[in-house]
């Protein structure tokens, strides 16, 4: 398992580490250790596709788990959100049910022998999420509830981008 790779598998890890401490523990210093926690996750997003693209490291389970683990990452921190009263749940509503959808797309296109890979639309839409989500954990709700909203319009977006370039995965031949 290359280097890109095995960050992919740390942010799923730390997901877990995040979800204990955010959600077992309420005091100021524990949500500022889960935010610190969520933000290197976060990194290490950025840190893979980097060090993929740099080094030609690109991977098949690199272009699944990548996604999937930011998906993760994302919906444990926004739920954790709308539990504790700072983002609305029919955000988080639409956000997951976005991810669900091109989940279900990229399994029709690997069963056709196909990766779709992230797109422009995607990672601005995954940017925009973990930047909104940060600062929501760290109660900057002024900043971080209108990025979220932004995050919410790049999400339906780069949704239906997706399904759009891959409209020929899905029709009837």
């Amino acid at each position: 398992m290359n280097t890109p790779n095995k960050l992919t598998v740390l942010r799923l890890l730390l997901v877990l580490v995040f979800f204990v401490v955010a959600y077992f523990e309420r005091s100021k210093e524990v949500y500022l250790f889960a935010t610190v926690v969520y933000s290197v996750a976060s990194a290490t997003d950025f840190l893979d596709g980097y060090l993929a693209r740099k080094y030609n490291l690109v991977t098949d389970f690199g272009k699944f788990m990548d996604p999937l683990a930011d998906k993760v990452l994302v919906a444990a921190a926004m739920i954790f959100l709308v539990q504790v009263g700072r983002l609305p749940a029919f955000l988080v509503v639409v956000i997951v049910a976005r991810e669900y959808a091109i989940s279900i797309l990229r399994a029709i296109a690997s069963s056709q022998g196909t990766v779709i890979a992230a797109a422009k639309g995607g990672k601005i839409k995954t940017v925009t999420q973990m930047i909104g989500t940060i600062l929501l954990l760290l109660n900057i709700t002024i900043i971080g509830l209108p990025i979220m909203y932004i995050a919410l319009i790049a999400t339906i977006y780069s949704g239906g981008e997706y399904i759009y370039n891959s409209r020929h995965l899905i029709s009837e031949k």
